[in-house]
């Protein structure tokens, strides 16, 4: 099968979160599997960009609304990733370093979109199927169907994949011009609650709608930011898949970032070179129990809480556990986890920003790691960690709920906890503090965990199957 994914993220040429993992690599295991997997995305002004050898694919005019544009689509010449990747260029619109952030974001990502129908429309064949990723590809299944200069893809089956409903891109009606002329009779297909709303356009006119877990498209139907209604009435095509991790990057037997390498055999002693690394980097006590939190300091993490989690869990443990985070976001978040440094010398210790490198030894060294999310759609930051034999200690929700089963049941390898407060997650907190003392259930722990397969196999076969049922 020809598969076109369409994505503003995709590692390691841009990413911001979990997007850019699952673009990065389910193309991957795709083409491994035999088909002809691609993504295209905007050509960000990134290093990745700078690096690497390119060729010019097509060259093509478009407009968004009255202006109109020259852009170009570009290929990475060695296909090194695993799969062909394609940048489109417009001068004005997509040439940033950053993906996000811009005030005319609007504008770029609908442009973006415009060029890929414009691209695609060109080619002398359909492809199989055009799987288009979160808000910022939510417009193309629309523009396929009821624009009349893309007349010639309605017949393209389009999937959308949903790694977080929070975001959904939306546009005053002011803007609508931006859109290529289309039936005026199928605004509804643009429309939610008066406004146009690009997630909840792709809904309604993809083929296939899937989501990152199983209990986050459950989620959707009573807290999707307003597309709850939605969720309901359009269930029946809608399928949770959840995530795999990609283990050629993410495996501690192998991993480029880090210098002592081991498995689940050898974990005991990797994971304490590795830890003893780690807290001599940051000053910390190598012999206390290390949680660590990676991620952005933002409310859907609940990340507001950590400050408080820091201090509670330092006074109820008397300073005998050590904290790491890892993240960036929020100014308020990151000033008071800053603050904290200075009062517990050796305990802990934050780096505000992201370091891929530093997250991959912080994987490999720490001994727990925290994720008290709001909102998880899938989270693969748990899965890292049960790579890398770190216990996930996690709020009950979407993925994070499906891929870790708590310590107290048979075969349990993690700790669960319920609602994302100071309270239950200290509690979480002084069971890892419990466990920790028993080495030989942490080292059994750490053993299951490592043996699970997170791996994408399984996710790309229920996609490739998804895909088959609306050829």
């Amino acid at each position: 099968m020809e598969i076109v994914h369409v994505s503003a993220e995709c590692y390691p040429v841009a990413k911001a979160g979990g997007l850019g993992d699952v673009v990065g690599a389910l193309p991957k295991y795709q083409t491994k599997m035999g088909h002809y997997a691609k993504v295209v995305m905007p050509m960000y002004r990134t290093k990745f960009l700078y690096d690497n050898q390119w060729v010019v694919d097509f060259k093509g005019r478009a407009n968004l609304g009255g202006w109109y544009f020259d852009y170009t689509i570009i290929k990475e010449a060695t296909s090194k990733l695993g799969f062909d990747l394609f940048l489109v260029d417009i001068n004005g619109l997509l040439d940033r370093e950053r993906i996000y952030g811009y005030d005319d974001d609007v504008q770029r990502f609908v442009g973006f979109q415009i060029a890929v129908c414009d691209w695609i429309s060109h080619w002398q064949h359909h492809p199989d199927v055009v799987h288009v990723h979160d808000y910022h590809a939510g417009l193309i299944p629309f523009m396929f169907k009821y624009c009349y200069r893309f007349n010639n893809l309605a017949g393209v089956p389009t999937v959308l994949t949903i790694h977080n409903a929070q975001y959904q891109g939306w546009m005053g009606w002011d803007q609508s011009y931006l859109i290529p002329h289309f039936d005026e009779w199928k605004s509804g297909m643009l429309e939610w609650k008066n406004t146009i709303n690009p997630l909840a356009s792709a809904v309604k006119c993809a083929w296939k709608v899937t989501t990152v877990s199983w209990s986050y498209l459950e989620e959707l139907r009573y807290n999707s930011n307003g597309l709850e209604a939605l969720f309901e009435y359009e269930r029946g095509k809608c399928v949770g898949i959840l995530n795999g991790i990609d283990t050629d990057v993410w495996n501690p037997a192998t991993d480029t970032f880090l210098t002592n390498h081991f498995n689940f055999e050898t974990a005991t002693d990797g994971k304490q070179k590795n830890k003893q690394q780690l807290c001599a980097q940051f000053g910390l006590d190598a012999g206390k129990p290390l949680i660590i939190f990676i991620g952005r300091l933002v409310g859907e993490k609940a990340a507001e809480i950590l400050p408080d989690v820091v201090l509670s869990a330092m006074y109820a443990f008397n300073n005998a556990i050590s904290f790491l985070i890892l993240g960036s976001g929020e100014q308020h978040i990151e000033w008071r986890l800053k603050q904290l440094i200075s009062h517990f010398p050796g305990s802990y210790n934050a780096m505000i920003g992201y370091n891929e490198a530093l997250s991959h030894l912080m994987y490999a060294g720490a001994d727990f790691l925290l994720m008290p999310s709001r909102v998880e759609p899938c989270g693969l930051n748990q899965m890292y960690a049960m790579q890398y034999g770190t216990v996930p200690v996690v709020r009950s929700t979407g993925g994070l709920k499906d891929t870790v089963r708590d310590m107290g049941d048979p075969d349990g390898w993690g700790i669960r906890f319920t609602h994302p407060s100071v309270g239950d997650a200290m509690h979480a907190v002084g069971r890892a503090f419990e466990v920790y003392q028993d080495k030989t259930h942490l080292n059994s722990m750490r053993k299951h965990m490592m043996q699970i397969d997170n791996s994408w196999e399984n996710a790309v076969q229920q996609y490739i199957d998804l895909y088959k049922s609306i050829k």
